[in-house]
């Protein structure tokens, strides 16, 4: 890399926004990172950036101008930013639409906004989970297929891509990455925050629900945190190779048979049964487990019937780095850590421990103050 790029990255308080941002940063960078009731960077491992290496801006994605000053944002359009990277959303499922809408919709205008008043080329973080519940390949090229969305969240994403097309077509120079399921580091398995897949292992091995509706042979798809921050960082840098097109940064996918395989391999566990949809019942689960089911399973259960496969091929063709080739040897070190850590093996005390997890307390809530979503990411400091 020979020329030094002036990079503004939302959501950079975020478990994937902060990995990208010292990526940037290493690689010699100018990044202004934008944050949300953040004062740094702290990384997946816990590390903070060091203050003289980024700047951190306080700003909000959900207001005009990024919740800037006219002076502070103006400066950011005139000077010429070389590119922006946009993390900043919420992945939080069950909140009310107009948070979706005010962080995922209007957060993704108006940085485009900010890339047209700038001429500044934008790489936007969405998710491969457009796709909705279609089965079947996924390929990067498509985006409206028809297909049903299965929740708020996913609608949300859908449209800011959307956004992000049109604003292609108007002349805004784009490329977007569209990470799958984010986890824990590849080698290691370290993970700053526990959300997401980790709340329904955590529920499933302990027991607190045994029966899910969902089929064996439905695909997860979880993908490191390095190895999205490290797209990241290659799209960036090769804009003019990325440009107008999309990637997926996904994972080895694992059906729920290899998740059943791997979970039974660990003695303490107690491994869930997945029931064909049509034939499960809700109200025949005993009472404490109805609970969870109801306030906690019901969110992710539509990705445990989906069979669905990405297409990375962009991203193959541009990107040095590949994903991991065995999802159950990832899925372990995955687990590992988190016995290491005292994540597994330490049950909550009930089922508003767990919901605490999730920041919310139950269906419909609204959010805490923090914002905090299932991938540890800050509302408007942090993408997924």
């Amino acid at each position: 890399m020979t020329e030094r790029l002036r990079i503004l990255v939302t959501g950079a308080a975020g478990l994937v926004g902060a990995e990208a941002t010292a990526r940037l940063v290493a690689a010699g960078h100018q990044v202004t990172a934008l944050v949300h009731n953040q004062t740094a960077v702290i990384r997946n491992d816990g590390t903070p950036l060091e203050p003289d290496a980024v700047t951190c801006l306080p700003g909000d994605v959900t207001k005009p101008r990024l919740g800037l000053p006219e002076a502070a944002y103006q400066a950011l359009a005139a000077d010429g930013l070389d590119r922006i990277v946009h993390c900043a959303a919420i992945t939080d499922f069950g909140l009310p639409d107009e948070v979706y809408q005010a962080v995922n919709v209007d957060g993704t205008a108006h940085v485009l906004e900010l890339a047209r008043a700038g001429g500044a080329p934008l790489v936007h973080v969405g998710t491969a989970y457009v796709c909705g519940e279609r089965d079947g390949l996924i390929r990067e090229s498509e985006l409206d297929e028809g297909q049903r969305l299965a929740n708020a969240y996913e609608d949300s994403k859908f449209r800011a891509e959307a956004l992000v097309h049109k604003a292609q077509a108007d002349g805004v120079r784009a490329a977007i990455i569209r990470p799958s399921i984010v986890v824990g580091d590849e080698r290691t398995g370290v993970v700053r925050d526990y959300k997401n897949i980790y709340v329904v292992l955590k529920l499933a091995t302990e027991g607190k629900v045994r029966s899910i509706p969902g089929q064996y042979e439905a695909r997860l798809d979880l993908v490191p945190v390095d190895y999205v921050a490290d797209i990241i960082t290659e799209v960036t840098h090769r804009f003019e190779e990325a440009a107008g097109r999309t990637f997926h940064a996904v994972g080895a996918p694992l059906t729920l048979r290899d998740f059943s395989d791997v979970m039974a391999e660990y003695p303490p566990f107690h491994v869930p049964r997945f029931v064909p949809p049509t034939s499960f019942d809700a109200q025949r689960l005993p009472r404490r487990e109805r609970a969870y089911y109801e306030r906690v399973m019901t969110l992710y259960e539509s990705y445990f019937r989906r069979r669905t496969r990405f297409d990375d091929s962009h991203t193959a063709d541009l990107a040095t780095r590949r994903p991991p080739v065995d999802g159950q040897d990832f899925l372990r070190t995955l687990i590992d850590h988190c016995l290491e850590t005292g994540y597994l093996g330490a049950p909550p005390v009930d089922a508003t421990e767990v919901l605490a997890r999730l920041n919310m307390t139950g269906p419909g809530a609204t959010p805490t103050a923090n914002r905090t979503s299932p991938t540890g990411s800050d509302v408007n400091g942090a993408g997924r």
